[in-house]
């Protein structure tokens, strides 16, 4: 299946991984570049530029397909170090970038000298046209169903990617809500160039996260998410657990007044103790609704295949079919 995005990442099927805090691992992010999408290693889950530059080396290793780099910059006062993240992605051939959080202008010029294509993350279409319009390659549009940052305006995929479509002439793929070849064919009708998946790929053979973290999200069902720190403007999407009440009976009782320091203990530090020790009471982890899609523990080869034979069929029975009947 060609799109403009399979056409500008070099990849086979207009499917990414998303970048996702220790679980975008050179082992999944091989696993989806082999199946024919396109992998991305999370970049602020490496501790140093030089972790980093050694992860792209060993995804080198297991694939010789393209694969990209999620890179999320932070509004906190003690940044990474950028520069040197930015340095190993050049230094390590990457071709692909995801960026996500404040706005990556101040690096698309360095990362453009090098022909790096950037897609950044949004989650309104105000925020994809300005990606737009300071030059990014294309946008992964990120609805309110997603897990992590959904943002702060709560507009659906049915409604934000049309209207993506509508004003937007980059390409974009759909990202909240992905899971399976309904939701390819659904975002491709709706303007989508490719979808973009993050829980799904944890629940696969070859994520590199504990069992426990698979087997949670099997279980869940798409009531099972929580929005944490919305009195922060800072939203997440993440699966309850003790934890996660804990810190929204926080949220009720102090309104207003909260801070960040009154609910350090359940969010901060919390992701190596979920997704390697598998203690999944820890504390907030990010997980999107589609959880109620998940029904299976496939390989990742085995994933993508699916969603591509069933997408095929879906346009060429169904949907042909309701035209012929």
């Amino acid at each position: 299946m060609k799109t403009r995005i399979t056409e500008m990442c070099g990849i086979q099927h207009p499917i990414i991984q998303g970048g996702m805090h220790f679980v975008g691992f050179a082992e999944l992010a091989s696993a989806v570049s082999n199946a024919g999408g396109l992998g991305i290693i999370t970049g602020l889950t490496q501790r140093t530029p030089a972790d980093l530059a050694n992860e792209i080396a060993r995804c080198r290793d297991m694939t010789d397909k393209p694969f990209g780099v999620n890179l999320t910059f932070l509004p906190i006062v003690n940044a990474p170090d950028y520069p040197g993240y930015v340095q190993a992605i050049i230094d390590g051939g990457v071709k692909v970038v995801e960026t996500a959080g404040n706005n990556p202008a101040k690096w698309l010029p360095l990362l453009k000298e090098h022909d790096i294509k950037v897609i950044h993350k949004c989650t309104t279409v105000r925020h994809a046209l300005k990606a737009q319009s300071i030059g990014c390659d294309a946008v992964s549009v990120d609805g309110f169903e997603c897990g992590g940052h959904p943002g702060e305006d709560d507009i659906p995929n049915m409604i934000l990617l049309p209207r993506a479509a509508e004003e937007l002439e980059i390409p974009f793929v759909a990202s909240g809500g992905m899971a399976d070849a309904r939701s390819l064919v659904a975002s491709l009708a709706m303007g989508a160039e490719g979808m973009n998946m993050g829980t799904r790929f944890i629940a696969t053979k070859e994520a590199p996260v504990h069992e426990n973290v698979k087997q949670a999200i099997l279980a869940a069902t798409e009531l099972d998410t929580r929005l944490v720190m919305r009195p922060l403007r800072n939203t997440e999407r993440v699966l309850t657990n003790d934890a996660v009440e804990r810190l929204l009976a926080k949220e009720r009782e102090l309104g207003a007044k909260i801070s960040f320091d009154d609910i350090k203990d359940e969010v901060a530090g919390v992701y190596p103790k979920v997704m390697l020790d598998g203690d999944m009471d820890a504390g907030a982890w990010s997980c999107g609704m589609v959880a109620g899609l998940i029904h299976d523990i496939p390989t990742v080869q085995e994933l993508v295949d699916r969603i591509m034979r069933d997408a095929e069929t879906l346009i060429r029975e169904r949907l042909t079919g309701l035209l012929d009947s």
